[in-house]
């Protein structure tokens, strides 16, 4: 029965309308900061979820699940990949040689990574052939020294089709001039386009060019692998391992790839807490509502006391005003949150025809719009995370009511 009363009135005392005008804002207030850091939450976790998914869902589309690797390069390659497709869980196999270069053309020169492949076989090729946007991956196949290059390489070099590019190499090459680092002229012969950072550093040769331009006629850096399930390239790694025996190098993405995607989900955590200050600072507002809250009702709170009822009863009350008042923030928030979440690539899209601009430049970023995926744990997190501290902010405000002596409280409101 008690429980009952004090529910009724902690209800009654959130939708009470003689509150004093300074306390009710106070109140608002903290209503309105607590459905902020809701809503400011949910859509933030959104959209890094969006982003971690869009750069993982890219990146992963363009790099091998895979590698087997030697230190003194790999002799016997054709037959190693014989043995390597036969093994379970794989299901290409292409040998590759890579390193770092400088890329020149007409006074513009920058950084990338050089990877001779072999286009028909690699197990990429159908990745990038559809992500050609000039050319075709296979004409590395009939031209000698062609190259493909990203799509961003290509923009910040000026160069199409058909234009000849130098590339240098960090190996030294002995000339009657002395020692020079070694430069081979190389034919553009394709542009593609897959997204991620491999736009902007990678090129593309044929294996064999690869070969002669590092002086490895016989030999490759490695095997690229791909396997029927990306999140079980480490156990089948390890099973290859246990065939091939000791000399080999093996690794798989999440020891290539692992760093960023930690950096993506640390950075996650880290923009959370950051917004969730925003939670803590209405919780504040909370706490100063109620005590006001309580100097307000000294006379209501000591005629309950007097009524009967104890001073558990008396706590319950103000705690249940008090999370009342959180939770319809809570509530407000995260509605508006779970809303403008799902809708938000939309909401950006029509915001930048309004106004006429593009907020991501796809010379700058590696999406052309805002990416959002809303999961429900993160909504569950935020509001039980949200619940808590609202509720935590009641108890030393309703510890004070109960305290208030009857006697004390009716003397001086005579």
């Amino acid at each position: 029965m008690l429980t009952s009363v004090s529910w009724y009135i902690g209800l009654r005392y959130t939708r009470s309308k003689r509150r004093n005008g300074f306390i009710a804002f106070v109140s608002g207030f903290a209503l309105l900061g607590m459905a902020l850091g809701v809503f400011a939450l949910i859509v933030t976790l959104s959209v890094m979820n969006g982003f971690g998914d869009e750069l993982k869902g890219r990146i992963l589309r363009v790099i091998p699940h895979g590698f087997v690797s030697h230190r003194d390069g790999i002799q016997e390659w054709p037959a190693l990949i014989e043995q390597l497709k036969t093994q379970p869980g794989v299901l290409a196999a292409a040998p590759f040689i890579e390193g770092k270069a400088l890329i020149s053309y007409a006074g513009k020169s920058k950084p990338l990574l050089l990877q001779g492949i072999s286009p028909r076989e690699d197990v990429n090729s159908s990745t990038i052939e559809q992500g050609m946007v000039v050319g075709e991956l296979a004409e590395l196949e009939d031209v000698r020294y062609g190259i493909v290059l990203g799509a961003l390489v290509a923009r910040f070099l000026g160069v199409s089709t058909g234009d000849k590019v130098s590339i240098l190499i960090p190996e030294l090459s002995i000339t009657p001039a002395g020692a020079r680092p070694r430069t081979k002229r190389f034919t553009v012969v394709g542009v593609f386009s897959v997204g991620a950072q491999v736009d902007q550093s990678l090129a593309l040769i044929n294996l064999r060019d690869a070969q002669k331009l590092y002086r490895k006629p016989n030999s490759v850096a490695g095997i690229r692998l791909k396997f029927d399930d990306i999140y079980r390239a480490p156990q089948y790694l390890k099973n290859i391992g246990e065939t091939l025996g000791g000399g080999y190098q093996l690794k798989d993405w999440s020891q290539t790839q692992g760093s960023l995607f930690q950096a993506i989900k640390m950075e996650k955590t880290v923009t959370g807490v950051m917004l969730a200050v925003i939670i803590a600072v209405a919780a504040f507002n909370i706490v100063t509502s109620l005590i006001m809250m309580v100097a307000e009702k000294r006379s209501d709170i000591a005629v309950l006391r007097t009524l009967g009822i104890s001073r558990q009863s008396i706590i319950k009350i103000f705690m249940i005003q008090g999370s009342a008042m959180g939770m319809f923030g809570i509530a407000a928030g995260a509605l508006f949150g779970i809303l403008t979440a799902q809708y938000l690539p939309v909401i950006v899209a029509f915001f930048e025809r309004l106004v006429g601009a593009t907020i991501f430049d796809p010379t700058v970023y590696f999406v052309t719009y805002l990416p959002s995926v809303w999961r429900l744990d993160d909504t569950l997190i935020v509001c039980a995370v949200a619940v808590v501290v609202s509720v935590s902010a009641t108890i030393y405000p309703a510890l004070r009511a109960a305290a208030i002596s009857p006697a004390e409280a009716l003397r001086y409101d005579m």
